[in-house]
Formats: structure tokens, sequence, C-alpha cells
């Protein structure tokens, strides 16, 4: 019997022992932070040195949960903004500049109460967190840029950042109004490397927050972005991304120069994080273990 108690108590002292995010790294809180008109959805787990993760375009932070819950049990405070129309996100829709986007993270970044912190920004959203850092350096210690186009192209090249089949490839997957095979197809074409099952995206999709962000880029200058103000950034490539291909993969470092970390992940194309979900991890925690000096 004194065995059994003393086992008891071990236990239950290692319980209280084991740091929160040991303890709760799948436990998502959601609530509402609000700025003026605007609600945004806030999905937070962990606790410790803080990672905001944006998604791709008209799409959810859900998209993260894996990586969030593994960066979570690192020992990391994620959160995850809802855009507008996402969720319980909500306000005005029409007629916003990047700038605006930038605003609505930000204030959940104030909201934190924790100082600054490292922004990820998967596919478009890599727009959104190099303009916050451009907007409000005092927020952000440090940019990932996830299977992102830089937004420009090596001097000297005719090209556009993105072409115009790819842009349809990008753009087919949110249109419900497409046959789910087509569907699919647009998905391998832009978002998936071979091998690797596109059919886990297409649900997800939201055509009205596509067409807000879609408008948010196109009607804000790349320059006012493009340099994430001063920032260290790291420039988290996909081994097989048509949307930011291996020929302009260091656009980012030679013209940002060392502020760019360069780390390739095999195995992966546009959406990235489903696909390599462990891969990733480890290398935005080892990015933010490095900014934070842990």
């Amino acid at each position: 019997m004194n065995h059994v108690l003393f086992s008891l108590c071990v236990t239950i002292v290692m319980s209280v022992a084991l740091p929160a995010h040991a303890q709760n790294s799948s436990a998502v809180e959601r609530r509402i932070v609000s700025r003026g008109n605007v609600d945004i959805e806030v999905l937070s787990q962990g606790s410790g040195a803080v990672i905001v993760m944006l998604p791709s375009l008209g799409r959810s932070g859900e998209d993260y949960d894996a990586v969030a819950a593994m960066l979570a049990s690192e020992g990391f405070r994620v959160l995850r903004p809802q855009p507008r129309g996402i969720g319980r996100s909500k306000g005005p829709m029409d007629g916003l500049s990047m700038h605006d986007l930038a605003a609505d993270v930000a204030k959940v970044i104030e909201n934190e109460n924790k100082g600054s912190a490292i922004v990820v920004g998967h596919a478009f959203g890599n727009f959104v967190a190099r303009q916050i850092a451009a907007d409000r350096p005092d927020l952000v210690r440090g940019v990932v840029v996830a299977a992102a186009s830089s937004g420009k192209v090596p001097p000297g090249s005719t090209e556009k950042p993105i072409g115009p089949d790819i842009r349809q490839a990008i753009d087919g997957p949110s249109d419900a109004s497409m046959p789910e095979a087509k569907r699919l197809e647009y998905l391998q074409i832009a978002f998936f490397a071979p091998g690797n099952d596109a059919s886990v995206w297409l649900g997800g999709w939201n055509s009205e927050v596509h067409h807000m962000e879609s408008h948010a880029r196109e009607h804000t200058p790349v320059d006012d972005y493009f340099a994430a103000g001063t920032a260290p950034i790291l420039d988290l490539q996909a081994e097989n991304d048509p949307v930011a291909p291996r020929r302009f993969a260091g656009v980012l470092k030679s013209m940002l120069g060392d502020r760019v970390t360069i780390v390739v992940i095999p195995n992966a194309s546009h959406a990235l994080f489903p696909e390599q979900p462990k891969a990733v991890t480890q290398a935005i925690a080892s990015f933010a273990r490095r900014i934070y000096g842990m």
C-alpha cells in the first residue's frame, strides 16, 4: 500500500512539474480579438515564445493543425489568426490592401502582450507577414516565408513572378462550381509534389476570402512589403514548387543579403505543410530558437 501511495504521489508531482506546453500542447483555445469594426478569431495553443502562423490564399489557419501542435510541444506559443471571412473572423471585405490585412494580425500580436513575435506566412500569407514586418517592426522579431513567391523576379528576367498557367492552377481549386476531378488536377499541378495526396486540400477553400486577399495583393505595391522591414527572414522553400520555382529561389537573398536564410524542404510543393509537417516544424523551430536566443 505504501508503495502504491508513493508511486501516486510521484505521478502527481511529475504532472505538476511538467511545463504547460508539455501538458496542453494539443489544446486549442479560440478567442476573438477586435479592432474597430473587425473581429479576428484566434486559435492559440502552447506556451513560451510566440509564433504567429498565417495561411495560404483563401484558406484557414486550421491547415496548420499538425504543425501548430508540434511547435507547441517544442515549447512555443502558437497563434493562428483567421483571415476576415474565415470562422468567426469578420469585417469589411471590399477594397482592402495588404496594409489592412497586416493591421488585423498586428492587433492580435499586440493583444497577446508578449512583445515581438516570429511571424510565419505560407504562400499568400507570406505577403501579409512581410507587410506586418514593414508596417510594425516593433511587433516582428523574425519572418518565415514558406513556399513563398517573393513577388519579384531576378534582374533582367522578363517573366512574371507567377505565370498565367500557374495562376489558373492556383485559382482553380477554390472554384466550387468546377468538377472535383478538375479541381484535383489543379491541386496536383500547383500545390502537391508527385506522389503526395492532393485530395486532402479539396476542402477548406473560401472563394470570398480568395477574392478579398487577391484584391489586396493586386492593389498594394510589391515594394510596400518586399523587404519585410529589417527583420531576419527564413526563406522556407519547397523543392518542387511551381509557384515559387527553383529559377527564382535566390531572389530574396540576392536582394536582401545575409538577413535571409534559405532552407529547402525535399518532396514538397506549394502546399508544403500537409506534405512535410515534421520537416517544416523542425525548420521553423530551429529558426525561432536562434532568433529568440533559446
